[in-house]
């Protein structure tokens, strides 16, 4: 096994851990890496405040002929778990005074300020319940309203000279029909764009970039060196190569020489839906953050009735996306709270899962704070990634 050891704080009989389940974690980390499903693996977990268990297995690189091991503060694009950072902004600006979560978008954004999307309110945005159109693969179906196709597309055809003024937000609201996928609050279905939205709301009230918000009210307070939004070349040095595209995108951050080819970083649409890169120490670290009620190492980034706010059941909808038959699908505002058979998590958990795939997970009943990392090596989505992880951890509290 490929293993390297991170920094710690204490060990974890200290706060109450069984340190021989690690080496489960380990095993089981491994039998997914041999089995194809993932390159390699990082996590950081702590309890009470102390970090126990920071580790990584794996191979940093997905060439076979390069053995170098991945590190605990390997890099890797946290995709949806983004959310979760773009959350505490928007109830940072509720706790200002700034916005509130049930005012309609169109105050803000004019672009809502008409039928039907008149009546979409930022928790409903937050909650997954707008009744916009969902992240494609969500249905089956192939006539999915794709909103970044709808920009892409309004952008080509923009000409030349107004290109300057487009307007990605009216180019994205552009739907056919009525604009929703069903009528708003009666399901839960996962719409990462309506946390993009919910960037363009924090650049409208603050008259800053959301990245920068973000990294300068949450990022930078908390110590995270290794999460931002644009790779610098020493994290784009440290950070997991997947495939070949990734590689030569890493190469042209450390030799200065990227070019935007997408249409959402041409344009600077916000990436508050999944744009984050990041390491599981630093993640853990923001976990810690909402376990302690906002406030972590005397720094303050939040307040409590917020958090409490954010970590209290707030919707309970059908949830049929991604072929779940489910009558109740639990979610807190920007983190999921789902809980049933396939855990053993305390019922007061919340959390918060990423493409491809790393996850985070805040049990406040148990004081543990559990990030991971683990890049798929294939298509898919692999459950003993997530879950199964989650459990093995868990098994370890004394």
């Amino acid at each position: 096994m490929l293993y390297t050891q991170g920094k710690i704080d204490c060990k974890p009989i200290d706060v109450g851990y069984d340190e021989k389940r690690l080496d489960v974690l380990n095993t089981h980390l491994q039998r997914l890496i041999d089995d194809g499903e993932i390159q390699c693996a990082t996590y950081c977990v702590s309890r009470k405040g102390k970090v126990f268990a920071h580790g990584a297995v794996g191979k940093k690189s997905f060439r076979k002929d390069d053995n170098t091991p991945v590190q605990p503060d390997s890099v890797r694009y946290i995709a949806s778990i983004t959310k979760t950072f773009t959350a505490v902004a928007i109830m940072k600006l509720v706790e200002d005074g700034l916005m509130r979560l049930d005012i309609p978008v169109g105050e803000v954004l004019p672009q809502f300020n008409t039928p039907p999307y008149n009546g979409v309110t930022p928790y409903q945005l937050l909650t997954h319940t707008s009744g916009m159109h969902t992240d494609d693969g969500c249905f089956d179906n192939k006539y999915q309203t794709n909103y970044w196709k709808m920009i892409h597309d309004a952008y080509k055809l923009c000409d030349e000279s107004k290109k300057n003024d487009f307007d990605w937000i009216k180019a994205a609201l552009g739907t056919i029909g009525s604009g929703f996928r069903v009528k708003p609050d009666t399901e839960w279905a996962y719409c990462s764009f309506g946390f993009v939205i919910l960037g363009a709301m924090i650049e409208k009230i603050t008259g800053m970039s959301a990245h920068k918000y973000i990294e300068d009210n949450i990022c930078k307070p908390l110590g995270l060196k290794d999460t931002a939004f644009d790779l610098t070349p020493d994290m784009a040095k440290r950070s997991i190569v997947s495939d070949e595209d990734g590689e030569k995108y890493l190469s042209e951050i450390i030799n200065g020489t990227h070019k935007p080819q997408w249409i959402g970083e041409m344009l600077n649409i916000p990436s508050t839906g999944g744009g984050l890169e990041s390491t599981a120490f630093d993640v853990n670290r923001f976990g810690k953050m909402m376990l302690f009620n906002g406030t972590l190492d005397g720094v303050r980034v939040l307040g409590r009735i917020a958090v409490e706010k954010m970590t209290t059941l707030a919707v309970s909808y059908p949830n049929y996306t991604w072929g779940a038959k489910e009558k109740e699908r639990y979610y807190g505002i920007g983190f999921d709270m789902r809980n049933g058979p396939a855990f053993t998590m305390s019922r007061s958990t919340y959390m918060h899962e990423g493409s491809g795939a790393c996850s985070l997970y805040i049990d406040p009943k148990e004081d543990i704070v559990a990030a991971w990392i683990v890049p798929f090596a294939k298509e898919g989505w692999f459950h003993r990634a997530q879950f199964n992880v989650q459990n093995i951890i868990w098994s370890g509290l004394l």
